[in-house]
């Protein structure tokens, strides 16, 4: 029976203790690149550096790239210099780039210029765009053909040149200034003719420009299924963004919505091997943010303190009503952030947006809005009842429309929409949910 994580995890941490190093360099070498990767993470920083000089060369090398940049970063601090500039020489370009983003100036200055200048050539120019743009995430390496090249020619290039490109999968056709003229597949150059002209067979695929956001050019390259060709303000060709690339830039995108949505960041890292200060920082700044938000709401009890203290009951339903307006407005905006990210809506579709928000909300409301109304009106009072459904419509259609609204506006302004979600959308809806319900109260019931 195969061994578990846990096992390996066990046997590792058993191993460490007794210091039998021998013993742990024939485990390392038996572990598939997936397992050491996962091991290797789940460890603490000096231990991490101990494990990973014990696997072998070519295998350190490949469980190096699948690490996160944080990690990388903290590993390279462990290590002797000498192991680190023949790590980071053996890096992809946009895997150093990445790496370098993590590391203080003064180091991140003396790798690079460590480099070979071939490898310094092609990293370099990559650090002059901005950290989200898909110039920063590309590949430099790619096969690149001629306009005036045939078939023939094309496949020769990447049997002689191909092992050190990102991928072959698509081939750019270029002329002598790099102008990008058109793209090729490896599969048609197969098929065809050895004497017909790369040109015959170019095919539309994505091209993206290297200013454009990183997250945008990949999912560009998973609706059409296909890499993307990067190219300058000026059409010349500099780079590829693989599938894979764009599914690791898709994969820390939804990390991240997701970690902002229930207001804290991304941890960048396996939990059990991230320390407890960086988790403090990750959530604390959010905290003290809703609290500050929240006196808002202490404030709106506070100003209608008299209605609260003449019927007490009131109080009962304010925890169901904000709850309820918090829930709406966050499912409309979840819902939105997630059509803006596949391209489904734009911010100038905002009009459409909130007259369907509106709708939902309304429809929503008036569901929710004829239960309450029952229930309270048999429990309490008939009066209370159409306080309690009547709110329950407003809240609903408000916190709908608001939800759906944000997203959009924060796009507009080049802000994230995660950032405007959850915890924003609560402490909003909280807010405008309590004076809406005792300006109800105060007009059905006289308070």
């Amino acid at each position: 029976m195969p061994e578990t994580l846990d096992d390996i995890m066990t046997r590792t941490s058993e191993l460490l203790t007794d210091r039998d190093m021998a013993a742990l360099s024939t485990l390392m070498a038996e572990l598939s690149t997936t397992d050491a990767v996962r091991v290797l993470e789940r460890v603490d920083s000096s231990r991490r550096a101990v494990l990973f000089r014990l696997l072998p060369k070519d295998e350190a090398v490949a469980v190096f790239e699948r690490f996160d940049a944080t990690v990388r970063g903290e590993l390279f601090e462990s290590l002797r210099s000498y192991d680190v500039i023949a790590l980071f020489e053996e890096l992809d370009p946009d895997d150093r780039v990445e790496l370098l983003d993590e590391l203080p100036s003064n180091v991140a200055h003396r790798l690079l210029v460590g480099l070979s200048p071939d490898e310094r050539a092609l990293t370099a120019p990559m650090l002059g765009y901005d950290r989200r743009s898909v110039g920063r995430r590309m590949s430099p390496e790619f096969v690149r053909l001629r306009t005036a090249a045939t078939a023939g020619d094309a496949l020769d290039a990447v049997r002689r040149t191909g092992s050190n490109a990102e991928s072959v999968y698509l081939l750019p056709i270029t002329d002598d200034h790099r102008t990008l003229l058109g793209v090729v597949t490896l599969a048609d150059l197969a098929t065809a003719a050895p004497s017909t002209p790369v040109g015959d067979l170019s095919s539309d695929h994505p091209v993206v420009e290297a200013d454009s956001s990183a997250e945008e050019a990949a999912r560009l390259c998973f609706e059409h299924r296909s890499p993307a060709v990067v190219v300058d303000s000026e059409q010349r060709l500099i780079g590829i963004l693989t599938l894979e690339q764009s599914a690791r830039i898709l994969e820390e995108a939804e990390d991240e919505d997701a970690a902002r949505a229930g207001g804290s960041e991304p941890l960048r890292r396996p939990y059990l091997s991230t320390p407890v200060l960086a988790i403090v920082r990750s959530r604390v700044v959010w905290l003290l943010v809703l609290a500050l938000s929240a006196i808002l709401t202490v404030q709106v009890l506070e100003i209608f303190e008299h209605a609260l203290a003449a019927v007490v009951t009131l109080a009962l339903f304010i925890p169901l009503l904000t709850g309820t307006g918090g829930n709406t407005g966050s499912q409309a905006a979840t819902t939105v952030t997630r059509a803006l990210a596949l391209g489904d809506v734009r911010p100038r579709d905002i009009a459409a947006v909130l007259f369907r928000e509106v709708r939902v909300g309304a429809t929503m409301g008036a569901m929710l809005g004829t239960l309450g109304f029952v229930i309270a009106g048999l429990v309490y009072d008939w009066h209370l009842g159409v306080v309690i459904g009547t709110t329950l419509l407003s809240i609903c259609t408000l916190a709908a429309t608001v939800g759906g609204a944000m997203p959009l506006i924060a796009k507009k302004i080049g802000v994230d929409p995660a950032v405007f979600s959850t915890p924003f959308i609560s402490t909003f809806c909280d807010a405008t949910g309590l004076i809406v319900y005792f300006l109800i109260a105060k007009a059905v019931l006289g308070v």
